[in-house]
């Protein structure tokens, strides 16, 4: 399986997806002109990668500070990709950084802690520069 990675632009996030390392990250901000045609392509990659893994700590790192509600949309589809793997073969951590200072993202990242049970979960505050 070939990694992914997609530079950031001012409207989407970078997508560092090293499969071969189990580390997958994104970073920035999304609200893509089209979130589907953005994000089609990276939750099939994702589907296909965790389909071929069993037994693996795979690790995400959320570092997105600000997504409108269409990327929303889909990274709830892609939190969901990896909540049924967690549940069935793998161990997957959701690193997700947040300002210390945004209570927003945080309490997003609550949600999808409670939505998704099966991703261990840790938040991961940090400073603005």
């Amino acid at each position: 399986m070939n990694d992914i990675y997609l530079a950031k632009t001012t409207q989407s996030p970078e997508v560092d997806f090293r499969f071969k390392e189990h580390v997958l990250s994104m970073t920035g901000e999304a609200y893509p002109e089209n979130a589907n045609d953005f994000f089609h392509p990276i939750l099939n990659a994702l589907e296909n990668y965790l389909a071929s893994n069993d037994g693996k700590d795979i690790e995400f790192n959320f570092r997105l500070t600000y997504f409108n509600s269409a990327a929303t949309k889909m990274l709830f589809n892609m939190f969901d990709l990896l909540n049924e793997s967690a549940a069935s073969s793998n161990r997957i951590v959701l690193n997700w950084y947040h300002d210390e200072e945004d209570d927003t993202i945080l309490e997003f990242g609550e949600g999808v802690q409670d939505d998704f049970q099966a991703l261990e979960f840790r938040a991961i505050a940090t400073t603005s520069a």
